[in-house]
């Protein structure tokens, strides 16, 4: 009786290891017949800023990469360089990017947070790290459908410290509005394999063993019609979750070269420590906490013009 249990428990398990093997074999099957692709204007909007950029365009549109856990972060922005409307007589707007929260309590506090301060673009994808490429083309969609008529768009993050006032001058020197983008350039990336890495990309969803020139995705500067461009090449580039490495694809596929915005280094994503001559000459500097920010945009203010020596 023993014996016959036990051949029945052996021809059980046979026939389950069999139909687990037929039902992966299949899902494999089928994953690789539809692999992920962006989909343009996929998702619903839940918010949205008041602004007519047909009456009124911006110069500079920054777009800042945040969460519904970053609010101090955001409120520190507003209260710093995403306060400057006006830099050398041209209008400079600051907005936003967030995507849906998991309890009704956190999107009902972004709601209000953007019916606040006016300056939210949210959709319905969950905001999680693996999505942030479907954020920062939910930017891309919003500049090509509401507000073409900018010169320039910036992508940067929550804890970033933004020198407005000097990218605005450097991009009036550069005196270029299309076809542009700059940043801090990372020529020879390549794929990071290791599967317990935040940046792991499988050899499926990338197979090659080098990215194209893409930029930092701390902090990017753009002619808005890459935008419109780099939006409507989207769905024919393989789709990773790197955001500025499938930016970098985009670009390629567009053959749009990456260009100097200085012949000094102006973005800092691995951070810089602070001294007020050094960020009167910077554009973007990463690792920045919200108390940081509040400091570092006073001592900005309160110095003097001609504090710091002409090199």
């Amino acid at each position: 009786m023993a014996c016959l249990k036990i051949r029945y428990l052996y021809i059980f398990l046979l026939v389950l290891g069999a139909v687990c093997l037929y039902f992966s074999m299949n899902n494999l099957i089928l994953f690789k017949e539809e692999p992920f692709v962006f989909k343009k204007e996929s998702g619903v909007f839940l918010q949205l800023p008041e602004i007519d950029c047909r009456q009124n365009p911006p110069f500079l549109v920054l777009l800042v990469t945040s969460s519904h856990r970053q609010a101090p972060a955001r409120m520190a922005i507003r209260q710093t360089w995403g306060r400057a409307n006006v830099v050398e007589g041209r209008q400079i707007k600051t907005f936003f990017l967030l995507g849906a929260t998991a309890t009704q309590r956190d999107m009902t506090a972004v709601s209000q947070e953007g019916q606040r301060h006016g300056d939210i673009i949210q959709k319905d994808f969950v905001d999680v790290y693996a999505n942030l490429t479907l954020k920062t083309m939910m930017g891309m969609e919003w500049v090509h459908h509401f507000c073409p008529q900018a010169a320039f768009v910036m992508k940067t993050d929550s804890d970033m410290f933004v020198n407005v006032y000097y990218l605005t001058q450097l991009l009036l020197k550069k005196n270029r509005t299309t076809r542009f983008f700059t940043g801090f350039f990372i020529m020879n990336g390549f794929p990071i394999r290791g599967q317990f890495s935040k940046w792991f990309v499988s050899k499926y969803e990338y197979p090659w063993d080098r990215y194209p020139p893409f930029c930092s995705g701390t902090g990017y500067v753009f002619s808005s019609d890459v935008a419109s461009q780099v939006y409507d090449v989207s769905e024919s580039v393989p789709f990773i979750k790197l955001e500025d490495v499938f930016v970098g694809l985009c670009l390629a596929k567009l053959n749009i070269n990456l260009e100097e915005l200085h012949s000094e280094q102006t973005f800092f994503p691995e951070g810089l420590h602070f001294s007020t001559c050094r960020f009167k000459k910077i554009v973007a500097c990463h690792f920045i906490k919200p108390l940081e920010m509040l400091t570092y945009w006073q001592a900005l203010q309160n110095s003097p013009e001609d504090e710091c020596p002409v090199v």
